[in-house]
């Protein structure tokens, strides 16, 4: 086997290896989120088949390239086929609860992907024509990890970003059925092999069933049938309703975006200021709204584009910045009369460094002395879940005391508004009781 060839195969089995795993970690947001939670373990279960492989290859002693031919094929069907958007969310639909979907997902396509494809670098080494058994498997290991560094930075900032999830499924594919053909020459079996997982690999993603599908998030714009719309539609982030427009005059939104404007436009009377909106969603927030400046954060730089072709069918009003919430308003030097911070990433999931006091005191930074914060969380009806009480008591350690509207009363999970003004501050409060009640003279001091 030529020098060139070898490090060829190596080179693809890291980058789709590497890539493998970035698509599987991408895939698993719209339905787990992404939090520490989640990506460790995945990453700790790769790297285990990984190491497995590692050993399994190391115990083969023949027909080393029908070996790796055979491997490359099978991983082409596992990542074709496994890692579609179709497989994924049959996956999460009908196996529940939702941690057996996972274990599913990973013990059924991501260990195993990763199993077959450690098994290439000890295995090929044996062909190797070296000096040395350390430079062998040093060059080796390089091919393989600079095939790892491009492919994950090639499928998450260049196919991810432009042409979708299910564009870098394909790739993989395809590419993992090419080094099996450089593998086998010219046999006939593995070209006709080789050529199925491509067309099943094309079948199961060139045609997911969403509207777009970005490195961040799948977008969905669908029709909505709901009494007192007139030709709704409904904007899906993740398979979570972000927003909805329909045709009326003036048109609909969903509740918590008009509970939203309503604060701004009517209870405070917001005329002629800056706001800037952390999440675009579906830009609903300041749509036919002339009376004030609306500046969007959103970290993916596609939803304008997505949001304005399939859902407005307008330009957005406002702008529009591509950044990362945090980042923005860690640096920006900037201020503004509201902050709206909309953030979910899918269902009821806001990223982890999203939530925390740091991020909270973030945002007071960028509102001017008699600015408001308004956050849109999705949290039980109640308050009740320690997630509620530690978020709440979070942003007022911050703000001091805030007001809370829970826009779904009587749901188990609801919007739930928060109202902070950057002119309050935090404080400990001290209780009213009967021997040494001092609420009169507390009433008198706020005339």
């Amino acid at each position: 086997m030529s020098r060139a060839l070898l490090y060829a195969i190596v080179f693809i089995e890291g980058f789709c290896s590497l890539g493998a795993e970035v698509i599987a970690l991408r895939r698993l947001v719209p339905h787990v989120g992404s939090s520490i939670v989640v990506t460790a373990p995945t990453i700790g279960f790769f790297l285990l088949a990984l190491a497995l492989g590692y050993a399994a290859g190391a115990r083969v002693t023949e027909r080393y390239t029908e070996t790796v031919a055979r491997n490359f094929l099978i991983s082409a069907l596992l990542a074709g086929v496994g890692l579609a958007g179709l497989t994924v969310d049959g996956l999460f639909t009908h196996l529940q609860p939702t941690p057996i979907a996972y274990l599913a997902f990973i013990g059924g396509v991501l260990c195993p992907l990763a199993w077959l494809l450690g098994q290439t670098v000890p295995i090929l080494t044996n062909l190797m024509q070296a000096e040395r058994t350390g430079e062998a498997s040093g060059m080796a290991l390089y091919w393989s990890t600079l095939g790892s560094f491009l492919g994950s930075l090639t499928l998450s900032l260049i196919v991810m970003q432009w042409l979708g999830v299910s564009a870098a499924v394909f790739a993989c594919a395809v590419i993992l059925a090419l080094g099996a053909l450089l593998l086998a020459g010219r046999r006939r079996l593995t070209a006709a092999l080789a050529t199925g997982c491509i067309a099943l690999a094309a079948g199961f993603n060139l045609h997911h069933a969403v509207t777009a599908d970005t490195a961040y998030a799948d977008y969905l714009i669908s029709p909505v049938d709901r009494a007192g719309l007139q030709d709704g539609r409904a904007f899906w982030v993740n398979k979570s309703l972000a927003s909805l427009i329909d045709a009326s005059q003036p048109p609909q939104y969903t509740r918590y975006i008009s509970h939203l404007r309503q604060v701004l436009r009517d209870d405070l009377g917001y005329r002629d200021r800056d706001i800037l909106v952390l999440g675009a969603g579906g830009f609903t927030l300041s749509h036919n709204e002339m009376a004030n400046r609306y500046t969007y954060v959103d970290i993916d730089p596609r939803i304008k584009e997505i949001a304005e072709r399939d859902f407005l069918h307008a330009p957005i009003r406002g702008e529009f910045i591509a950044d990362d919430a945090r980042r923005f308003v860690a640096t920006t030097k900037r201020r503004f009369d509201a902050v709206v911070v909309d953030v979910y990433s899918s269902h009821t999931s806001i990223p982890t460094h999203l939530v925390t006091r740091e991020f909270w005191q973030g945002t007071r930074q960028v509102l001017k002395p008699d600015g408001i914060l308004l956050a849109n969380l999705i949290l039980d009806g109640k308050l009740e879940t320690p997630y509620a009480r530690n978020l709440l008591a979070t942003i007022d350690s911050v703000f001091g005391r805030c007001a809370v509207d829970v826009l779904h009363k009587g749901k188990p999970i609801a919007n739930v508004v928060v109202a902070c003004f950057s002119s309050s501050q935090p404080g400990s409060g001290r209780l009213y009781v009967d021997e040494k009640n001092q609420a009169d003279f507390d009433r008198n001091q706020t005339r």
